[in-house]
């Protein structure tokens, strides 16, 4: 058998099939599976675990491809895990009656929250109805007008004492709107009219009349009696001054008794409801201080609540009696699970609102609002890494939690401290939550490189794989995937052809004949496209074209890009040969990834060889065009051919490599082989079948190594050759490293079956040479020497050649050198 056949890929080694009878059933109407995850045992395992483990820093990163199933699963399981969990206490804020800055934070039983604060709410409303009703009982105000009545008459006996007291001096006390004053007073007779001797006697029997001192008359009195008056006045001022501040002190007493007996008619009036409230809600810890507290400040200010029960009109704000239910827990719903989609700062630890009111902006207890951290409290919160990577202050934030195990509400301005304003500052409540956090591989690894706390608050990861093993078992349970589908989103049946089909395609997917894909988001789409085909169809069951009808309509929506290149080749605007031989030409293959659709096409490789001492120059990456890894790959053709053919010669060539109208960049080794084919055609001037397409990455030692894309590649000069014509001789030449990976649709292989096309594959430069010129490589044999004939002998001899002309061009040019100088 000659290298071509030996080398030629069977028909059932392209696609592997999958054994229908093996699945066991008709439609998956029959089958009787459980909702499971597949292929994903290693992932199953660790986040089994990481829900187990109860320690600070055990949360979970859950690490895959979008599509894989890593959301969905996490999701599931924990709130199965959550249902069996007992619900974590409720958290309510309260007005602080000693620091009304920093409201108290207070924890109640599950599901207590809410009903604390309607019945908060309530006794407000009773307060106002039975203090309303104590303060208009006659008997209350009985008993404070005779503590009124009382002190009364103590001011008037003090009062008539202080006059008493003047009298003495003969003085007497006058009230004036600056106060006391004392003035002195004069005894005088009275005016005498005219009177006869009779009266004028009597009269000089008659009392003194007492008057107040004239300044005048002051002013006229000897120093002597004024500093004795003087001196009365003041002794008069302190005692007056003396009688005052027993007066203020007597008023002082009445204020306290009324606030006693206030109190007394209080504590009578409000005992029995607050006694209720501390039956429904016992405790000795926070919430009995805040009741104490709060019967005191009910208490001092009780008039409030009269004024509201004789007034409901009254705009009187009562919220600092109330709470705010800052997270509410459902006793019989087990425990909670918070997925937060949008985790910005304030989404994720809370925030405190503000309200504007005439133009100056307004809060309180009531207005701070929990984040999603507070509310997955004892519980579970489920976030996407990325989406609290955009958010700004969202990481740093979530790492300061998970660290302390403490939550502060704070807004952001606050936070950062760029404005110092004032504002509240609750107190902080303990937060123990296990974060489940889902990302990919990408951002977990960067995580770790630039965050040194990353790892002491995500100490499990759970990974999941891309693909999973491809097997009867496997195949089967993929059957079972797809039943569960149509079970739940209440579809039609896939018949077993149509199953079959979709687990070959989840292996194109992975371009793997032993493994599938587990991108279930992608399985699904097809599924569910497939069904509504199968529905228009007015179908009872999804048969097997409605599947491929479905992967069909999926390509065209998405191949506008690939139908233009090939639009290209059919008007010659592109120039691929796919008939003759021809040398130092060679078609190559390419991949070009659109995202969501990825096609290979080919492209013409050249090369040009002559004397010269610059070695293999590749004209792309004289330009820049070539990134690193296409470099390397280019460096070993220079490597291989030292060792094949510099053993005991220098090997003195240019050679210039062109990629022909490629005008982008270029990148990847997978064309090194097809570089170094072409190289070798034109040194030893074999032509190169230009029927063949290559593909392949090569080592210094010429063995070929496995590359990506190998379906798309195929399939695209595939494409070419059928839009001209197939000859029958036209292929495809692969590394052997890739026949597994064969997945190829079914009108490339209709055409190997009619010996259209063909598929080959190679594990050395030697076999590949051979398949594409038709003539032997050639074995080295004694003194260095290739056999006559073959392509290393021929690429040696021109390599010879030229050395040797290149040797004695030197020579003449150096005795020419010589001789003109000489002359000289």
């Amino acid at each position: 058998m000659g290298v071509t056949e030996s080398n030629r890929v069977p028909l059932e080694k392209l696609r592997k099939r999958t054994d229908i009878a093996s699945l066991g059933f008709t439609t998956t109407e029959e089958l009787e599976c459980s909702e499971q995850l597949i292929g994903q045992a290693r992932a199953v395992s660790a986040i089994s675990y990481a829900l187990a483990v109860d320690r600070k820093g055990y949360n979970l990163f859950v690490v895959g491809d979008p599509g894989s199933g890593r959301t969905t699963y996490a999701l599931r399981e924990i709130k199965e895990r959550a249902a069996l969990m007992p619900a974590p206490d409720d958290w309510i804020y309260a007005y602080n009656f000693d620091e009304p800055g920093e409201p108290l934070a207070i924890n109640l039983p599950a599901g207590q929250g809410k009903k604390f604060a309607s019945a908060v709410e309530d006794i407000v409303e009773d307060l106002k109805l039975n203090l309303g009703k104590a303060f208009d009982n006659s008997e209350y105000e009985d008993n404070k007008a005779a503590l009124v009545k009382s002190f009364q008459e103590s001011v008037g006996e003090l009062m008539d004492s202080l006059r008493a007291y003047a009298a003495e001096k003969n003085f007497s006390i006058k009230r004036t709107p600056q106060g006391f004053v004392n003035l002195p007073l004069v005894k005088e007779a009275p005016a005498k009219p005219e009177h006869t001797e009779e009266e004028e006697a009597s009269e000089q029997d008659a009392e003194l009349i007492t008057r107040e001192m004239q300044p005048e008359e002051f002013e006229k009195l000897s120093e002597d009696d004024q500093s004795e008056i003087q001196k009365k006045s003041d002794d008069i001022a302190a005692h007056t001054l003396e009688t005052l501040r027993t007066m203020r002190e007597r008023e002082k007493e009445l204020k306290e008794k009324i606030k006693e007996l206030d109190g007394e008619i209080c504590r009578a009036a409000i005992q029995p409801i607050l006694s209720e409230l501390r039956e429904k809600f016992p405790g000795d810890g926070k919430l009995s201080g805040w009741i104490d507290k709060m019967t005191e400040d009910v208490i001092e200010n009780y008039g409030m609540f009269v004024a509201a029960a004789r007034d409901e009109s009254a705009d009187i704000d009562f919220g600092r009696f109330t709470v705010n239910v800052f997270v509410s827990n459902d006793p019989e719903q087990g425990a909670p699970v918070i997925r937060e989609t949008n985790p910005t700062y304030y989404n994720l630890v809370g925030k405190i609102e503000y309200e504007s009111r005439q133009g100056y902006l307004y809060t309180d207890f009531h207005r701070i609002k929990a984040g999603a951290l507070q509310k997955a409290c004892g519980g579970y919160l489920l976030l996407e890494a990325d989406n609290v990577l955009r958010q700004f202050m969202s990481w740093e934030a979530l790492k300061r939690v998970l660290t302390s195990g403490e939550l502060i509400v704070e807004n952001l301005g606050e936070h950062l401290g760029y404005i110092p304003v004032a504002s509240l500052r609750p107190q902080a409540i303990h937060v123990n939550v296990k974060v489940v956090m889902v990302g990919t591989y990408y951002l977990y690894y960067l995580l770790n490189i630039y965050d040194p706390e990353f790892q002491k608050i995500f100490k499990i990861k759970a990974d999941f794989e891309s693909d999973m093993p491809r097997g009867c078992d496997m195949e089967n349970k993929m059957a079972c995937v797809i039943a569960q589908f149509v079970r739940n989103g209440g579809n039609i049946p896939f018949t077993a052809p149509a199953v079959g089909e979709v687990i070959e395609w989840a292996s194109r997917l992975v371009d793997d004949q032993e493994r599938m894909s587990t991108q279930f988001n992608k399985i699904s789409e097809l599924l569910n496209e497939a069904t509504v085909w199968a529905k228009m169809d007015s179908s009872e069951t999804v048969e097997l074209s409605h599947v491929k009808k479905a992967m069909n309509e999926r390509k065209h929506r998405s191949n506008l890009i690939e139908e233009r290149y090939l639009r290209a080749f059919e008007t010659g605007v592109v120039k691929i040969d796919t008939e003759g031989a021809v040398v130092g030409q060679i078609n190559g293959l390419t991949v070009i990834d659109m995202v969501d659709y990825t096609f290979g096409h080919p492209v013409r490789i050249s090369a040009n060889v002559y004397m010269g001492e610059e070695g293999v120059v590749n004209i792309e990456r004289e330009v820049k065009l070539t990134g690193p890894i296409h470099n390397k790959g280019l460096l070993t053709l220079s490597s291989y051919l030292g060792r094949m053919y510099a053993s005991d010669m220098p090997i003195s060539v240019t050679a210039r490599i062109a990629f022909e109208q490629t005008y982008g960049g270029i990148e990847g080794d997978s064309a090194s082989s097809t570089e170094l084919y072409c190289l070798l055609s034109a040194l030893s001037g074999v032509p190169l079948r230009q029927d063949i397409a290559v593909t392949g990455s090569v080592d210094q030692f010429g063995a070929i190594q496995p590359i990506g894309g190998v379906n798309e590649k195929i399939e695209g000069f595939f494409n070419y050759c059928k839009s001209r014509r197939l000859t029958g001789t036209q292929g495809v030449m692969i590394p052997a490293q890739n026949v597994r990976h064969l997945m190829l649709d079914d009108e490339v292989l209709g055409a190997v079956r009619e010996g259209l096309f063909t598929v080959w594959s190679v594990s050395s430069i030697d076999e590949g040479i051979e398949i594409l010129t038709g003539v032997k490589a050639g074995k080295l044999g004694r003194g260095g020497q290739f056999t006559k004939g073959s392509i290393h002998g021929r690429t040696k001899s021109c390599l010879k050649s030229w050395l040797e002309r290149s040797a004695k061009i030197k020579r003449t040019l150096d005795k020419k050198a010589k001789r003109d100088g000489g002359a000289e």
